[in-house]
């Protein structure tokens, strides 16, 4: 599987962004997918994640009811509505896969990665 995340940009703080992440190559609906992202001297860390079917979602503590995960199988896509942001959610954000149903949190637990993209939120 190959991942292309998209979406990130500028935007100020209670502002919105819907990042994008599309797929090619083995059968999407398959993998569960997740987000992560890296600030700048920090450890990635997880955003949230979806299984192959939709659902079952994680969200960390942080963003939990203000980030939405979501995936569109026939499209290959998943995507992460972010609003309410705050400046601490600026960080590069890379969209990751696993090929296996089990849920997980851990960076390493997943093998496929997209090449992340920047979201910058100003005060």
């Amino acid at each position: 599987v190959q991942l292309q995340a998209s979406g990130g940009g500028l935007v100020q703080a209670g502002g919105s962004l819907r990042l994008s992440c599309a797929a090619s190559g083995r059968t999407f609906s398959w993998y569960t997918m997740g987000w992560f992202r890296q600030a700048p001297g920090k450890e990635r860390e997880f955003v949230a994640s979806m299984s192959w079917s939709g659902g079952s979602t994680y969200y960390a503590d942080s963003v939990k009811g203000r980030f939405t995960i979501s995936r569109d199988n026939a499209k290959n896509t998943v995507y992460l509505q972010m609003n309410s942001l705050k400046p601490e959610d600026t960080a590069i954000y890379y969209c990751a896969g696993r090929s296996t149903a089990t849920m997980s949190r851990s960076p390493g637990a997943y093998g496929y990665w997209g090449q992340g993209t920047q979201v910058t939120v100003s005060s």
